[in-house]
């Protein structure tokens, strides 16, 4: 239940990518037939990802995986238009990965603006307008939130980002393979994603970046990658990602179907049998697989360690930040409490999730909350006695 964090490989994504770990190991710079051999696939699997986002394949650039992407988008426009102006636009629910580079750049003397969102992870297309300047070189707002899975209004965005002419990047990585998505119709820049987010191995990636668009590159020494992106291809990873692209093509709109009913029933059996539970993120503008629910009385951390003790696996907040122990930043900027946002966890589904596990683990979480609020209470009693103790007779 948190294959928001990763997905398990698919087998024929592992099927594709064995040759090329094995028999055909050559370097695709190479200009013998062992390279050839390799250029040929990093090239058809360019053109599975272009076709699974509506781009062209010379506008695909592979990378070591999401946040390398967004890390040469945002650092990489910022750079190339540093004379024309030192200001970008963001949001508060950003991932660490998009915040990461743009508080980098805020160290250096780049100014960013980070746009808020409503009670339901929602952004307002008018903020964005509103916080648009003339030294506004850059607007990058996420696709989908990986913790809420809330999709953002990102064609709108894209629309105004157009009419002035200030290159548009959107995280991507949390909707690509899980909801139909074009570049065209985004009307975007630039626009990330990461194979293992949908069923294709760690470590690769890429960034779709639009004919025309100015962008420099972040790691030199080579001219691979259309000289955006220096460094011997990772062949087997990439033949692994067109493959993954080339699986949810086909599939996107009937898994997507079958997720969203998973996901409701789940958040059905939750709110039936747990008394004071709330869902995080949009009704109805959420990607299919991710539900997001606060538990009140409750640490998202224990529910999480209770859970794996049952064979459950899901989430107090992104995999990036799942070992910090403050609130999710997602979450408080959505107006949550830090108490709230801390009771909170992430159910997110895939492919392998079936109706039967549903429904284990609704039981599962219905009597691990009501033993943890017991304890809690338990707790807060003996708390409280021994406060009264000692404001009455000293030690107690």
């Amino acid at each position: 239940m948190d294959n928001n964090s990763t997905t398990a490989i698919h087998p024929d994504v592992v099927v594709a990518m064995l040759p090329y770990l094995r028999r055909a190991f050559g370097n695709p710079s190479s200009i013998h037939r062992f390279g050839r051999e390799a250029r040929q696939a990093v090239d058809e699997a360019r053109e599975k990802v272009a076709q699974l986002i509506g781009a062209k394949p010379s506008e695909v650039v592979f990378t070591s995986g999401g946040t390398e992407a967004d890390n040469l988008a945002i650092k990489g426009v910022a750079l190339a238009a540093e004379k024309k102006g030192g200001h970008i636009i963001t949001s508060a629910i950003e991932h660490h990965a998009v915040l990461g580079p743009c508080q980098y750049l805020e160290k250096g003397g780049f100014e960013v603006t980070f746009v808020p969102v409503d009670h339901h992870g929602l952004l307002d297309p008018d903020d964005v307008k509103r916080a648009i300047t003339d030294k506004t070189i850059l607007i990058s707002i996420m696709h989908a939130n990986h913790e809420v899975g809330t999709i953002e209004p990102i064609e709108e965005i894209g629309k105004l980002a157009m009419e002035r002419n200030i290159p548009f990047h959107t995280d991507a990585v949390q909707s690509v393979g899980k909801v139909p998505l074009n570049v065209e119709t985004l009307r975007v820049n630039l626009l990330s994603l990461s194979a293992h987010k949908f069923y294709g191995p760690k470590g690769v990636g890429a960034l779709y970046i639009r004919k025309g668009t100015r962008i420099s590159p972040q790691v030199y020494g080579g001219h691979q990658e259309l000289s955006f992106r220096a460094g011997t291809e990772n062949v087997s990873g990439i033949v692994g990602l067109g493959q993954a692209a080339e699986i949810v093509v086909h599939k996107m709109e009937a898994e997507g179907e079958r997720l969203c009913r998973l996901r409701d029933r789940l958040w059905e059996r939750i709110r039936g049998t747990v008394e004071s539970v709330r869902l995080n993120g949009h009704p109805t503008k959420r990607i299919p697989n991710t539900l997001n629910v606060s538990f009140d009385l409750v640490e998202g951390e224990s529910l999480v360690i209770n859970l794996d003790l049952g064979g459950i696996a899901v989430s107090a907040g992104s995999a990036c930040t799942s070992g910090s122990v403050e609130p999710s930043h997602v979450l408080l900027a959505m107006g949550r409490s830090p108490t709230v946002a801390k009771g909170s966890v992430r159910f997110s589904l895939g492919m392998g999730n079936t109706p039967g596990e549903i429904e284990y683990t609704a039981d599962s979480l219905k009597e691990v909350v009501r033993r943890l609020r017991s304890a809690s209470r338990c707790s807060e009693s003996e708390m409280a006695i021994r406060s009264h103790g000692k404001a009455v007779g000293g030690e107690a």
